[in-house]
């Protein structure tokens, strides 16, 4: 049986930009570089992600002109 994991908090980040956009899927697939043939149901995949891969993050990142490390959740501090 496959173990769930919890979804990655990048995504709420991503979709949150999404929305506020208002920008179609197929408008955000096309500056995120896909073909137009294809860019609305990549960009729909990526939005149902729980687990981006990094790669994908920065190509939302780019379209969105935002930096990736506004996507990304990591703690600035280390615990000591």
């Amino acid at each position: 049986m496959k173990e769930k994991y919890p979804e990655d908090s990048s995504m709420g980040k991503v979709r949150a930009l999404f929305e506020k956009s208002g920008l179609t899927m197929n408008d955000l697939g096309v500056k995120m570089g896909y073909d137009a043939d294809t860019a609305r149901q990549s960009v729909f995949q990526f939005l149902k992600s729980g687990d981006p891969r990094v790669s994908m993050l920065r190509r939302f990142a780019k379209a969105m002109d935002v930096p990736l490390a506004d996507l990304l959740d990591e703690k600035k501090s280390r615990a000591k």
